[in-house]
């Protein structure tokens, strides 16, 4: 079939994109950027012919006049719980549906599948609310049938559920939690996820339908907790108080964990409300299936980050940060109105060796100098609502163009010209940059070449910029001489 597949670059779509075309498929990837864009590193040399890119806005529907349109089916996996809960961000969710539904008509499509929330509470959260408002819209469509798969919490590794519940286990031995930790829900493994989405693509039965999915465990998030710790052997202790109110708690959720404020928002808004299966509508009648148990799935997200497989990451998203979503703009630091800092060093071990420490910098390996004063940077960004350091990297050892990377994102990552580079994601009155190159000397040797690049706004960013010069002289210094010597 040829299949369009909108939110590629999320999440789910990263995952998805090999299933389908490990089954045959033309896929068709509609993105915001295509600069963004990379093919997973699951799919086969031998499948990407089988994928294009096409680029669209779905808040700008203009830009969507000139799009493919002979598709057979289309998956809207365009949704964020990273929005700030308000009404403007229901009305934009709305806007994108309606603008996608709108393109759809003009096409082919016999099926549109969409990946939403189950919500059979009556007192929704905006996000709950938002979702099913889609729901309603892309049935709208004249053309393509639609099909719905309401999911509970999806547990898988890089996952933000996984990675806030891992976090909060693994750091946490004794958790003071508000009351919502007792709602209840009904995990599904990211693999079932997979399953179900391909399962009922040009399914007869499924069209027109909308279906709970779930797995076999309903647990309240307390249990949740407790089922990852006994999953790691560790001995956690959890308290529910009554005076955590959802804005405490959304803090609370921020400063402990490695999530966004936003998404620590609407989550909590969230969990106010059970998201167990209702019987009535479950897959399971259309589609049998027996899914993985909530520890199972867990046994297998663990096995992933052990052996580095980790496809997909919640903080993949743009709007998992502040990063304005033109970043790839930025690509070529720019020469006017900037402040540097450039620091050269030649060297004599192999090239390989010293570029493997440049592409493992970050997240556990850290930043190769004073990472106690990296730590209290990431603090202070969290403080004033920035992503901070806790996001880590997706990979210990291997970089692409859009990866997050602690509170910076990669612009840059060309091996084969031994290039890094890295913007900022962190609150800052400017924008930054940090470069690693690597160059050929006229004897023959190399150097190591780090640039650390800023452009101020305003007043602000000229005293931000010099009341951090002085820890440059530690900080970048002792960096770019560590990246060579490390290992040695």
């Amino acid at each position: 079939m040829k299949i369009l597949l909108t939110g590629a670059t999320g999440y789910i779509g990263q995952r998805l994109l090999p299933v389908l075309a490990a089954a045959g498929h033309e896929v068709t990837c509609l993105v915001r950027d295509a600069r963004r864009f990379a093919l997973p590193d699951t799919l086969p040399p031998s499948q990407h012919a089988q994928v294009q890119v096409v680029q669209g806005d779905l808040l700008q529907p203009e830009s969507l006049a000139s799009l493919p349109t002979d598709f057979d089916a289309a998956y809207y996996l365009v949704h964020s719980m990273s929005g700030d809960g308000s009404e403007n961000f229901f009305q934009l969710e709305q806007a994108s549906a309606q603008h996608f539904t709108e393109y759809l008509d003009r096409t082919t499509a016999r099926q549109v599948i969409y990946l939403s929330g189950i919500a059979n509470d009556h007192d929704l959260s905006v996000h709950l609310r938002s979702r099913r408002a889609v729901e309603d819209v892309l049935g709208q469509s004249r053309g393509a049938q639609l099909t719905v798969l309401r999911a509970s919490i999806i547990i898988g590794s890089g996952s933000a559920s996984f990675e806030i519940i891992r976090d909060l286990v693994e750091k946490l031995p004794v958790m003071v939690t508000p009351r919502w930790l007792n709602s209840r829900c009904q995990p599904l493994g990211v693999r079932d996820v997979m399953f179900y989405l391909t399962a009922v693509l040009d399914n007869p039965a499924c069209l027109g339908q909308r279906f709970d999915v779930g797995g076999p465990d309903v647990l309240t998030y307390r249990e949740m907790l407790l089922g990852l710790a006994a999953e790691r052997g560790y001995r956690r202790w959890i308290l529910t108080v009554p005076v955590l109110t959802p804005r405490l708690s959304s803090w609370w959720l921020y400063l402990v964990t490695s999530t966004s404020f936003s998404l620590a928002q609407s989550l909590v808004e969230s969990l106010k409300n059970d998201t167990v299966v209702d019987p009535s509508r479950s897959i399971a009648q259309v589609v049998p299936h027996t899914c993985m148990s909530y520890r199972e799935a867990l046994a297998l997200a663990f096995r992933r980050i052990e052996q580095n497989e980790v496809v997909s990451s919640w903080s993949d998203a743009m709007s998992s940060g502040t990063l304005r979503q033109d970043y790839m703009n930025a690509i070529q630091i720019p020469r006017h109105g900037m402040f540097f800092d450039r620091q050269l060093r030649p060297f004599n071990r192999p090239v390989a060796e010293v570029l493997e420490n440049i592409w493992r910098i970050g997240g556990d390996r850290g930043w190769y100098k004073t990472d106690w004063l990296w730590r209290i940077r990431g603090l202070m960004d969290k403080l004033v609502g920035g992503v901070g350091l806790r996001r880590g990297r997706r990979s210990p050892n291997h970089l692409r163009a859009g990866d997050p990377l602690d509170f910076w994102r990669v612009l840059v990552a060309d091996r084969a010209a031994r290039r890094l580079l890295l913007y900022a994601e962190m609150k800052l009155p400017g924008e930054a940059w940090l470069q690693f190159r690597i160059l050929d000397n006229p004897d023959g040797s190399h150097s190591l070449e780090q640039l650390a690049a800023y452009r101020p706004q305003g007043l602000l960013g000229r005293l931000y910029w010099y009341s951090v010069l002085p820890f440059h002289g530690i900080i970048f210094k002792g960096m770019v001489k560590n990246l060579i010597s490390y290992g040695q």
